[in-house]
């Protein structure tokens, strides 16, 4: 059981003054931190017993007990955890290859501890029963939903992306209980997405979405809420690594549908593998 840290770092930005108060504490003092009480620990963060009561529930964890678990297991990892670096002003291309490439590989790891694995399971087989999967999103989320909707067709699954967010919310109205809605921003608040999802869940569709972890609008009207984490800021506004943890989920969601229908998905995959050497000569 981890992920604790990488789930602060995540809300920070979003929770209030005395949880974040809290927050800070634990990720500058995480050791201290396992040997405290609730009031030990309000006492030396400046904080509020309530404020750690709240922060466990920002963070999605049942108690103080379980918070110290996740904690005790990211200071457990063998694994030396890689610190984000920025790209600064004349940085050597050597360096440059190595910080993005080790901020996208740190942001993949971080977004293992957080994935819930039953919620992936329940995701997994709402798209194997789907009739139709809709997938939903604006700039650099919508190249995500591009490769989704290419992934799915593959294996034969009737799958929609749309780069004109008109067509998205047209689709969204459309749809029924044997079909699925999958809204990917990374912020958890692009309007369209959110009014794609809640549009969607209306006509009684099942909904999953990818977001940053944290409450957001998007998440709160997915049945399946997936999360992922990235080193999203001002100098990172070209949604790199953020975009790598969203592939990152597609695939595993894409691959969880395949191996459920494993000989099937096999036959389909080679069937369009053919046709395109037919097409292309390769």
């Amino acid at each position: 059981m981890n992920g604790g840290l990488v789930r602060l770092r995540e809300i920070l930005d979003d929770i209030t003054p005395s949880e974040r108060k809290v927050a800070e504490f634990v990720l500058s003092h995480p050791h201290r931190m396992l040997e405290m009480s609730v009031a030990q620990l309000a006492a030396e963060s400046g904080g509020s017993q309530a404020a750690i009561i709240r922060l466990c529930k920002s963070m999605g964890v049942k108690g103080y007990p379980e918070l110290k678990l996740k904690v005790a297991g990211d200071l457990n990892q063998t694994e030396e955890r890689y610190e984000y670096r920025e790209i600064r002003p004349n940085d050597s291309i050597d360096r440059i290859i190595h910080t993005v490439s080790a901020n996208n590989i740190q942001s993949i790891r971080d977004t293992v501890t957080i994935l819930d694995a039953d919620t992936v399971r329940k995701a997994v087989e709402a798209l194997s029963r789907a009739n139709r999967t809709y997938f939903y999103g604006l700039g650099a989320s919508n190249l995500i939903a591009q490769d989704a909707q290419h992934k799915f067709l593959r294996i034969n699954k009737t799958s929609y992306s749309f780069t004109d967010p008109h067509l998205e919310l047209t689709s969204a109205v459309m749809l029924n209980e044997d079909d699925v809605a999958v809204g990917i921003s990374y912020s958890g608040e692009t309007d369209h997405v959110i009014e794609c999802l809640k549009e969607a869940r209306l006509c009684g569709a099942k909904t999953i979405s990818i977001t940053k972890y944290g409450n957001n609008s998007v998440s709160s009207h997915a049945d399946y809420p997936l999360y992922t984490s990235s080193t999203e800021n001002e100098i990172r506004s070209g949604a790199m690594s953020s975009r790598m943890t969203q592939l990152n989920v597609i695939d595993i969601l894409y691959l969880g549908v395949a191996s459920r229908e494993y000989d099937k998905s096999v036959g389909y995959l080679e069937k369009s593998r053919d046709i395109i050497r037919r097409m292309t000569g390769r």
